[in-house]
């Protein structure tokens, strides 16, 4: 999935002037703020439609210091591509100096701007202001998203040109400043693809989303195509590569990138990409395909060309032949557990209306072992079972007639909550539990889902595990962390090394949180390639169900529709399918368009393969 991107409020606008003319929406900025310490906002522009263009106004001849001020934080919210008329509002140095690339700062509301009176201003020809808010989040240079808290002030001055006796802004703070609905009205959040670097026994490349956020309505496309071939971002550089040769960029005098009437894309590269084999052309076109897919106009297909000459062309069916993505993976069914304790599955897309769940093949649907919780791998060939204590581990193929023999591990907690967690597989069909045991706390990771485990280092975890889900990429993993009866999900990166066929070290690194505003989250699954759906309760609030992005930003769209009770919640990477959760009614499943049904009343933990 490109974008995986669902729902976000609007705020109410109430102060910047807009008015459309012929598709375009022209912000004034010329209000009135009195030079006293009173703290004014500048407020959010109304929510536009997509098509149309929002286009500030430049500086009036003579405004004063308030207006100027006031018309240049509402410019930078305006669609204007390279803030031209912002830097009308600055000194000829000033405008030349500034750097409104390098981040974008989100505060809850439209920044503050309070007057700071000096006595002598008539007599020096000077002015200053401290703009104020609530820090939200900071997209950095990178376009990275990252949630953000605290105060924010920074000093905005003004001088009077001596000659023409206008006001100007000679200092400002880096970057742009906006309010959240703003930021909500101005950038979309787009997934750029690289693959991952540190698989090794995967049976095929994995494309790895890296969530970045551009300006909706300043050609997006050539904006994406720019991001990626500057690379990762920093978060996930460790573990992921690009196919572009190093210094690939598009050609010279290549402003603006669109798809032809056939939905072609041609993509102009310098002569860093002239030599490369037909193999690696198709992996960089792959990616290029990849990120662009959720865009519009719609690409299908991508053309690479350098030195006048084409290198290939590559369309979404051989694309998806280079590199596995989890968004277009299928799975064949939903499993969960039934009310006999044994694991059973029902067609992933069924009209479960009458459908009756098969128990699986093999010891695991048997009801050898009584289970609690399990996980099947992405091939669907093999599960593991927790069973009913969270004691035991088991793994069992499934296919009839299959053992299942000794656990694979074996917790010596002495509660069932500080026993195993349910586990997870892998891309490389390896397997993953967490052992809550308080006197020896541990990631475990069980290659192919046997022999000894190996204990994965996490630096930097403060808490301990209560969930886990590895990411169909195999690069991210999604951690529940419980702390002071609190809980929170936290992102972090599978980084593995060791040479081929030696046993390898693993470590999650940078954990980084998802759910900034969530004090307890009961239960979390991947629901794309950089979404998850997660189930959880604000400090004070009732338990909700919504969909949030790795980085930590939430997506557009309607949330989920509302359940009472649930414990347990599944989704696919693969957005067709339907949501499942367990819920006080059972296993229930909430198809596109619909609202939630059931579909066992004494089922438990359902999965779907991962």
């Amino acid at each position: 999935m490109g974008a995986d991107r669902e729902g976000g409020a609007r705020r109410t606008p109430g102060h910047a002037v807009a008015y459309a003319v012929c598709g375009v929406v022209l912000l004034a900025g010329c209000a009135s703020m009195p030079d006293s310490g009173d703290l004014r906002g500048v407020d959010s522009t109304p929510r536009q439609d997509t098509q149309v263009r929002v286009f500030a106004m430049p500086p009036q001849e003579d405004a004063e210091p308030t207006d100027i001020v006031q018309g240049f934080l509402e410019a930078l919210t305006s669609d204007d591509p390279n803030y031209e008329t912002a830097k009308k509002y600055l000194t000829p140095r000033t405008a030349q100096t500034w750097q409104p690339e390098l981040s974008t700062t989100v505060l809850d509301d439209g920044p503050g701007a309070r007057f700071e009176p000096s006595v002598d201003r008539e007599e020096t020809g000077d002015a200053s202001f401290v703009l104020t808010g609530t820090k939200v989040a900071v997209v950095d240079a990178q376009q990275s998203y990252s949630p953000a808290s605290g105060d924010y002030s920074e000093s905005v001055h003004l001088t009077q040109d001596q000659k023409t006796k206008q006001w100007r802004i000679d200092v400002l703070p880096s970057g742009v400043v906006m309010g959240k609905s703003d930021f909500q009205r101005n950038y979309m959040s787009v997934n750029k693809y690289y693959f991952a670097s540190n698989t090794t026994t995967a049976p095929q490349i994995t494309a790895v989303a890296d969530p970045v956020y551009v300006r909706e309505r300043v050609d997006p496309m050539t904006q994406l195509v720019k991001s990626l071939l500057n690379g990762p971002t920093t978060w996930l550089d460790p573990v992921v590569r690009s196919s572009f040769p190093t210094g690939t960029t598009l050609r010279k005098g290549v402003t603006s990138l669109t798809p032809d009437d056939q939905n072609k894309l041609t993509v102009p590269l310098n002569a860093k990409a002239a030599g490369v084999s037909s193999t690696k052309c198709e992996a960089m076109a792959s990616q290029l395909l990849f990120t662009l897919q959720d865009l519009t106009p719609v690409v299908d297909e991508v053309e690479l060309r350098s030195g006048g000459k084409q290198l290939c062309a590559v369309t979404e069916g051989r694309a998806d032949a280079v590199a596995a993505r989890g968004s277009v993976q299928h799975p064949e069914y939903l499993y969960f557990i039934d009310g006999k304790h044994r694991l059973v599955r029902i067609a992933a897309g069924q009209d479960v209306s009458g459908a009756t769940p098969d128990p699986v093949p093999g010891a695991l649907g048997e009801g050898d072992k009584d289970l609690r919780s399990v996980a099947v791998s992405r091939d669907e060939h093999t599960a593991a079972g927790v069973g009913i204590d969270g004691k035991a581990l088991y793994v069992g193929s499934l296919v009839s007639g299959g053992s299942l023999g000794d656990p694979v591990l074996v917790s010596a907690g002495k509660t069932a909550d500080d026993r195993l967690t349910a586990p997870s597989w892998d891309a490389e069909g390896d397997l993953w539990v967490a052992d809550r045991n308080p006197e020896d706390p541990r990631l475990l990771v069980l290659q192919e889902g046997s022999g000894t485990p190996l204990k994965v280092d996490m630096p930097g975890l403060d808490g301990r595990i209560k969930d886990l889900r590895v990411a169909a990429d195999g690069v991210r993993i999604a951690l529940v962390v419980e702390k002071d009866d609190k809980q929170s999900l936290l992102i972090g990166r599978i980084e593995r090394e060791g040479k081929s066929g030696e046993r390898p070290t693993v470590a999650i690194q940078e954990l980084r949180s998802s759910t900034p505003g969530l004090e307890e989250v009961t239960t979390m699954s991947w629901a794309g390639d950089s979404r998850l759906v997660v189930v959880g309760r604000e400090h004070g609030g009732v338990q909700q169900v919504r969909y949030v992005q790795v980085d930590g930003s939430t997506p557009e769209g309607p949330a989920p529709a509302a359940l009472t009770g649930v414990k347990e919640i599944a989704a696919s990477e693969d957005d067709q399918l339907p949501l499942v959760a367990y819920s006080e009614d059972g296993i229930v499943r909430l198809p596109s368009g619909a609202q939630w049904q059931k579909v066992d009343a004494d089922g438990t933990a359902p999965v779907y393969p991962g």
